[in-house]
């Protein structure tokens, strides 16, 4: 964590430093209010401070709101000499965290900063979460067998310790989401926040709102102050995900997010600070949208310092049966299912499909399949019918009957909800369908 004491006191300031960075986290010193608040504007964001209440002429309490003005996370722990129960309320009533009187130990500073620190690991659990309901579909690996996705990992391994903007490109369901929370997991910024923000989800005044907050009565609705994702981000990671949807209202003052980590919330006007990493992805032609006035060039460049383009399923052949076959087990497991294996025909059904929806539609197709199924075996019948190869049977055909009819099964099947549906269309009971059906 990133730590900044505030005491008026050189062999304070000199005991706290030793201590922090004994506890290996890096720290910063201000022996004045004013002090504080040009390291707080000038060098980034803190995770915590220490904040002696009694600086010469100054008083720690007034200074404790500004703090929190320019760092909303910040977690702000009161030192003094003058400990008393109306202090402590008052301190804690103004927004600190913890409370500690002077003189005060080594390991007290130590155990504060781990009870900080469990406490900011919990606030970006928490901001990941909001951002990623990962029990509703399947942890995508970027382990790859493809040679141009290869080269794309490897890319994004040597820009993830960089502080650089990277803009990922691709069609859409091709994965950009999961390589952008995975550079961020390979950061130094891992242990902060990951939170994603969806461009073309809501209106202009929402998104506003959404990104970098409001305060109470900035618009009808606004009941109460909001500090939006930006500040949720701060200190790590805020992907904005189809970025070539945000409205050009709303480029502006990312581009100043981007220039001069500034922003502001929504009906305000004091600028306050955020150090974020900004990952973005779209599956738009961004030049074309610049040369068409609908996205600025300035903001273009500023996003596009590392670009990665994100191949196709379709050119990932060689990846689909591992990548189905996750997905299967983790169908499977969710629905209570026996363990479920392709069999020989699906999957080369699989892998001349050209997967026009990429990853997303393999989920579906695979979903669907589980659910439909009835053995332990996924087979072509149990695929939807745009991935079923294409029938060369047509009547006068030489087919036998029994051929026709099987292909007709697997047709109706593939077109309905469920086997009772199917044999409700076919005319024949269900637990008929289901014996002609492990033969097909």
């Amino acid at each position: 964590m990133r730590i900044l004491v505030v005491d008026d006191e050189r062999n304070i300031r000199n005991a706290f430093r030793l201590a922090i960075e004994t506890a290996g986290h890096d720290v910063e010193v201000a022996s004045t209010a004013a002090a504080a608040l040009q390291l707080m504007k000038s060098a980034g964001g803190f995770d915590a401070a220490f904040l002696d209440l009694k600086l010469s002429q100054e008083s720690g309490l007034d200074l404790l709101p500004a703090l929190l003005e320019l760092s909303p996370r910040l977690m702000v722990v009161v030192v003094t000499a003058y400990a008393s129960i109306e202090t402590a309320v008052e301190a804690m009533r103004r927004g600190a965290f913890d409370y500690i009187p002077k003189p005060c130990t080594p390991e007290q500073i130590r155990q504060v900063l781990s009870r900080a620190e469990k406490t900011r690991n919990l606030e970006n659990r928490v901001a990941e979460l909001e951002s990623r309901l990962s029990s509703e579909a399947p942890d995508i690996e970027l382990e790859t067998r493809s040679p141009a996705m290869q080269k794309i990992i490897d890319l994004a391994g040597r820009a993830a310790s960089s502080e650089a903007t990277i803009l990922l490109l691709g069609e859409s369901g091709t994965g950009k989401s999961v390589m952008a929370r995975t550079i961020h997991q390979q950061s130094p910024r891992r242990s902060h926040a990951f939170v994603t923000v969806s461009c073309p989800s809501l209106s202009r005044e929402l998104l506003e709102s959404e990104l970098f907050g409001h305060v109470k009565g900035a618009f009808t609705g606004a009941l109460s102050d909001t500090w939006g994702k930006v500040a949720a981000a701060d200190g790590g990671t805020l992907f904005l995900d189809e970025i070539g949807d945000l409205p050009l209202e709303v480029q502006s003052r990312l581009l100043r997010l981007l220039q001069e980590r500034e922003y502001e919330r929504v009906g305000e006007t004091r600028p306050r600070k955020a150090h974020v990493r900004v990952i973005s992805a779209t599956n738009h032609d961004l030049k074309a949208a610049v040369a068409a006035g609908k996205f600025r060039e300035d903001l273009f460049y500023r996003l596009n310092v590392i670009s990665l383009t994100m191949p196709p399923l379709r050119e990932r052949v060689a990846d689909i049966p591992p990548l189905a076959g996750r997905m299967l087990a983790f169908f499977a497991g969710h629905s209570g299912k026996p363990a479920t294996t392709l069999s020989p025909e699906a999957k080369a059904a699989l892998e001349t499909h050209p997967w026009p929806g990429n990853l997303r539609e393999l989920r579906n197709v695979i979903e669907r399949a589980v659910i439909l199924s009835s053995g332990d075996s996924i087979g072509v019948a149990d695929l939807a019918e745009s991935v079923q190869p294409a029938s060369e049977m047509r009547l006068g055909a030489r087919f036998t009957l029994a051929e026709i009819e099987n292909e007709h099964i697997r047709g109706v099947i593939a077109g309905t909800r469920s086997l009772e549906e199917a044999a409700s269309v076919l005319g024949i009971d269900p637990a008929t369908l289901y014996r002609r059906r492990k033969k097909l």
